[in-house]
């Protein structure tokens, strides 16, 4: 709130910040500090890749080496059917978008830890924190991309009309992303111990997801129970719509995709404004 005084000539502005800010002006907030988090963005984006030898490269090296591990071990020693699909199309379509949900998930997890020295000194929403943080991701996912489609070209493996809902996956993958980090980031302020578990967590969750196979490897009394992992809906969602593959389930596990994301994103933004006010203090 804002008001101002006249001393002779002199104009004073007085400037007031108050603790609990109502909600609609909250979000007007979010709005007028929209550079900041443009700031933010391209600072974590560039700071990623800072004084490395390879630079934006790593976000090929990576996705490449697991698809190679994970190729070889389901598609070589397990055998596993990929559905006529190109193996390695497979493992690279469900990387990509495990890349952007992971990726953004534990950058949006740390914001607010790594941006302490802001946070304590300077009034802002603090949701733009995990808000900006997801950029990270999205531009490892936008270096990746084009090598998929080096290799739908080299096996001739030619998109189809489905390539029109890829855009829809790729919002709901951030969104899921978003969701989780900013639940993630807000305890992560007052419990250290979710900084330690996030990467075990990720690493996990690798292989508990469809990464480096079909969802029609898993037995079919178990698909149903399988397909309420999150995560399931976003591969077959990214693999049905730049590969034409698709599994019975996938209707199902896009729902509880969509349902999850939309609980955890509304819940989380409740649970953050209720706890924001108390982050200069604690962190």
């Amino acid at each position: 709130m804002a008001t101002s005084a006249n001393f002779g000539d002199t104009l004073l502005a007085k400037v007031i910040i108050e603790a609990g800010r109502s909600e609609r002006q909250y979000w007007r907030d979010l709005w007028r500090f929209r550079e900041l988090m443009y700031f933010l963005a391209w600072r974590d984006v560039t700071v990623r890749y800072k004084q490395t030898f390879i630079g934006v490269a790593w976000a090929l090296v990576r996705p490449l080496a697991t698809m190679a591990v994970l190729v070889i071990v389901f598609g070589t020693v397990a055998n596993l059917d990929s559905g006529g699909v190109p193996y390695s199309l497979l493992v690279l379509s469900g990387m990509l978008a495990w890349q952007l949900f992971a990726t953004g998930f534990s950058a949006a997890s740390e914001s607010l830890v790594t941006n302490v020295g802001l946070i304590s000194k300077v009034y802002f929403p603090r949701l733009l924190v995990p808000v900006s943080s997801v950029a990270v991701s999205l531009v490892d996912f936008l270096i990746t991309l084009p090598l998929l489609f080096i290799l739908m070209a080299y096996y001739d493996h030619a998109p189809t009309w489905r390539l029109a809902f890829f855009p829809v996956f790729v919002i709901l993958a951030v969104l899921a992303s978003l969701a989780v980090g900013i639940w993630m980031s807000a305890l992560n302020v007052k419990y250290r111990d979710f900084r330690h578990a996030i990467p075990f967590v990720l690493q996990f969750g690798v292989y508990i997801s469809p990464v480096g196979f079909s969802l029609s490897a898993v037995p079919e009394q178990y698909r149903m129970w399988y397909a309420l992992n999150p995560v399931v809906g976003l591969i077959e969602g990214f693999r049905w719509s730049l590969l034409g593959k698709a599994d019975e389930m996938m209707p199902f596990a896009i729902s509880v995709t969509v349902t999850a994301v939309a609980l955890l994103l509304l819940g989380g933004i409740r649970h953050f404004r209720k706890t924001e006010r108390t982050f200069a203090d604690v962190i």
